[in-house]
């Protein structure tokens, strides 16, 4: 049969899309079916015949499983402690300033804040993509140390640049406060990071106003009644952690809460005996919480034993900082063990958080001895 017998067929003898009714070109049947499977064969090709993964996959596959693992271990690893003068020193040459009271703690809590942000991974704590979000033991650190910056953000703008209760708030330090309060894993709209960014830009204004001699300068009053009032904000801080991380093995406790005052009340009434224990999946990350508050706590108070000199050496408190400064550096030490042991006080295994409660209880203590001294007259 020739091509003008058949219209429907080429030259070839292959069928010609015929006309509907319409005038319009149907696809046949055929060419779907061969596109369908040209389709499925390409989806398949990486797998062999009895539905396993050929080598290529498995190579691929093992491949960027190693990457994220390389990543999400060198995510893991603690940034390095920096120098707190050096720091302030840096923070004033962007305006070529000197260097003045406040500028050594204030330039320390844009260090540390700026670590969350800038070191290897960034921010984790509100990863929701990998290797981040598959990591706890990072991102608890960084809750511990943003803690402890929220406190110092507080300090700094209820007491430390106010002369007194009814003197007026910094207007940067108003700005700053509650961003670095917003919540820790937020990811979008707006996101962690965007919030503690905009609290870093409002830190850097109010260090550029302290060595300001004008009426837009701002002020950083270095007294003994307010050095002592952020340290009993720590001194909460740490006592919870000590107890959180004693409570890894569990331990009956008696009920002190209302204990030294015989006509105290609570809402409701507690047993005379509570059980208290820190549940096995969160004991890693009480432990690394723990470490990160210290290592922001390294950073301020060392940068209050500059701020606070004459203050200190008055008291003759200077050693005491010195001590609590000395416990906490003890918390920084390696950890030779891939994981968090748990083992009993006395018992054949290590107890991590034991071993952590101890320095922050000792710290705790020295602490609450170096606020006496300051109320000393």
């Amino acid at each position: 049969m020739t091509f003008e017998d058949n219209p429907s067929q080429n030259k070839n003898g292959q069928e010609k899309n015929s006309p509907d009714k319409s005038g319009k070109y149907k696809i046949s049947t055929e060419k779907v079916g061969r596109f369908v499977q040209q389709f499925k064969d390409s989806l398949l090709s990486g797998f062999g015949e009895n539905g396993f993964p050929t080598k290529t996959v498995l190579g691929a596959l093992i491949a960027l499983s190693l990457v994220i693992s390389g990543f999400g271990m060198w995510w893991s690893v603690a940034p390095d402690p920096f120098d707190v003068r050096a720091q302030a020193e840096t923070q004033s040459a962007r305006k070529s300033q000197p260097v003045v009271k406040g500028t050594t703690t204030t330039a320390a809590l844009i260090g540390v804040i700026d670590t969350l942000l800038s070191k290897p991974g960034g921010y984790l704590h509100n990863d929701l993509f990998p290797p981040g979000v598959f990591l706890d033991n990072l991102p608890n650190w960084e809750y511990g140390a943003l803690i402890q910056s929220r406190d110092l953000a507080r300090a700094l703008r209820e007491v430390l640049s106010r002369s007194q209760s009814q003197s007026k708030e910094d207007v940067d330090l108003t700005l700053a406060e509650p961003r670095i309060n917003f919540q820790s894993n937020s990811w979008v709209l707006p996101s962690s990071e965007g919030e503690y960014k905009a609290a870093l830009r409002y830190l850097e204004a109010y260090l550029d106003r302290l060595p300001l001699k004008t009426e837009t300068g701002a002020q950083f009053y270095a007294r003994a009644d307010n050095l002592s009032y952020w340290l009993s904000m720590i001194e909460k801080r740490l006592g919870s952690l000590s107890q959180r991380l004693s409570a890894s093995v569990g331990q009956r406790r008696i009920n002190t809460d209302l204990a030294g005052d015989p006509a105290a009340l609570a809402s409701t009434e507690d047993a005379l005996e509570i059980n208290v224990q820190t549940p096995w999946s969160e004991i890693d990350d009480v432990f690394y919480e723990s470490r990160g508050a210290a290592w922001a706590l390294i950073h301020f108070l060392k940068a209050a034993e500059v701020d606070f000199a004459e203050v200190l050496d008055k008291k003759n408190a200077r050693i005491s900082l010195q001590q609590i400064i000395r416990e906490l550096e003890a918390t920084q030490h390696t950890l030779w063990s891939p994981i968090i042991l748990n083992g009993s006080g006395f018992g054949l295994w290590a107890n991590h958080s034991l071993v952590m409660a101890n320095y922050i209880s000792r710290a705790n203590a020295a602490l609450i001895d170096l606020r006496e001294l300051l109320a000393q007259g």
